[in-house]
């Protein structure tokens, strides 16, 4: 990859997230820490405001506003293949989301590449089990609330057919067993459980902070999982 190349991606990528630390960025770019810098120079030197701060890493200034992002024909491919997944392993919510983007997507592709697209998308079939027709409109909800860390309120029917009514902190999403799972605090139970989504009746997002000051990363409870990853 050539200076101006890097370059590019820097700064897509500094757009892409709130923090990002000169580790993170030699790590993506397979370059020194040293030349990270220089970098981060580079784009200062062109009117990039692009500032650091301590424990947290690299961003750009509030305010400062990018030109739209052009995409190649690889990366359009790529994005519409994803979209063949997406309406496959996700739900509504998610499905909806994703069909937006990709529309702002094909908003800044050259007409010839459009038409190119649009034949291509006529040869990606995905082909799902019945299993995986997630119905419920949960997912966008649940990452919600997971990045905002608030409280969720759910009606949950156990493999018993018995209903209750839940109070959790949700730490992630793991998809396994061919479902989606909501991991979380549950404050009846008071310890971690597994909320299989197929099983939520109903669910609201409180707007109330956790109320547990800490918890368990997301990978260790994976590890409890009763499948072999």
């Amino acid at each position: 990859m050539n200076r101006i190349d890097r370059l590019f991606g820097i700064l897509t990528l500094l757009q892409s997230k709130k923090y990002i630390t000169a580790e993170k960025i030699a790590e993506r770019f397979d370059m020194s820490i040293r030349t990270v810098y220089r970098d981060i120079k580079a784009l200062g030197e062109q009117g990039i405001p692009v500032s650091f701060e301590q424990h947290k890493g690299y961003y750009l200034v509030q305010g400062y506003f990018l030109p739209p992002v052009s995409f190649n024909m690889e990366e359009a491919n790529a994005l519409l293949l994803v979209e063949s997944l997406v309406n496959g392993f996700a739900d509504h919510s998610i499905r909806a989301h994703y069909s937006t983007a990709l529309t702002k997507v094909k908003s800044v592709l050259k007409s010839n590449q459009k038409e190119k697209l649009e034949t291509m998308n006529q040869h990606i079939k995905l082909q799902i089990p019945e299993r995986l027709n997630f119905n419920f409109e949960y997912l966008s909800l649940i990452q919600q609330a997971i990045a905002e860390k608030h409280i969720i309120a759910l009606d949950y029917k156990n493999n018993k057919e018995e209903v209750s009514k839940r109070e959790v902190e949700p730490i992630g999403l793991i998809f396994y067993a061919f479902s989606w799972h909501l991991i979380a605090w549950c404050h009846y139970r008071n310890e971690y459980r597994d909320f299989n989504l197929t099983r939520i009746i109903c669910i609201k997002n409180l707007g109330i902070s956790f109320r547990k000051a800490t918890h368990m990363p997301l990978n260790d409870y994976m590890h409890l999982l009763p499948v072999n990853y």
